[in-house]
């Protein structure tokens, strides 16, 4: 796709079918101008134009749910876009996979996968004014330092005994220790597959030695 302006011979934008790579599955439209086609090939992930906003927007830069580009095609008309992706999370902002279907809420594992990837993008792109680029730039001692820390108070606000407290004090933790998986190469699969092996685990109950010190 070399010479982008042919595909904006008849208008400013052109639509984008979003297409996930795994699945077939249609997972949005959405519309370019040259600027944000230019950017998607650049970046290797999706951006478009907001006809609302007229502005260029990253598509999962703000939720986590990142589309990586696989591959770009035009159809013969050279007016319509087919973009197929690697889709992190839910496409739809009902929570739903597709925008073509009933909306469902995420689950645990697209939210961590989802902000996992604004972790890995924080750090492959650093921006000015991110909490994430400074601890990553700080090094590995901060991010000890605030999981520490982080830690001592998910402790402090369970023995407080108020649910709500608790909660955001155990997101706290787990974004830090997302930023530190991010900052030594752990990628979520590797928790995920210890995680699903220490399930399947039956009776793990350790077995301790008693001493007996009347003997």
């Amino acid at each position: 796709m070399e010479n982008l302006k042919k595909y904006f011979e008849k208008s400013e934008l052109i639509p984008a079918v979003v297409q996930e790579k795994s699945t077939g599955e249609v997972l949005m439209l959405a519309y370019m101008n040259e600027e944000s086609l230019q950017k998607t090939m650049e970046t290797g992930y999706t951006w478009f134009y907001s006809r609302s906003r007229q502005e260029l927007w990253n598509k999962g830069a703000t939720s986590g749910h990142l589309q990586k580009v696989h591959e770009l095609r035009a159809d013969c008309d050279n007016d319509t876009l087919l973009v197929i992706v690697d889709q992190t999370g839910p496409a739809c902002h009902t929570g739903a996979d597709s925008c073509f279907q009933s909306g469902r809420r995420t689950n645990m594992q697209d939210v961590l996968e989802g902000l996992y990837a604004v972790v890995e993008q924080r750090k492959a792109e650093p921006q000015e004014g991110s909490y994430t680029c400074y601890l990553l730039d700080k090094g590995l001692d901060k991010i000890l330092k605030k999981c520490g820390e982080e830690c001592s108070e998910v402790i402090i606000a369970a023995k407080n005994g108020v649910q709500e407290e608790t909660v955001g004090e155990i997101c706290d933790l787990m974004y830090h220790l997302l930023v530190m998986m991010v900052d030594q190469g752990i990628p979520l699969e590797a928790v995920e597959a210890e995680l699903e092996q220490r399930r399947q685990k039956i009776g793990n109950l350790k077995q301790f030695h008693v001493s007996d010190h009347n003997s």
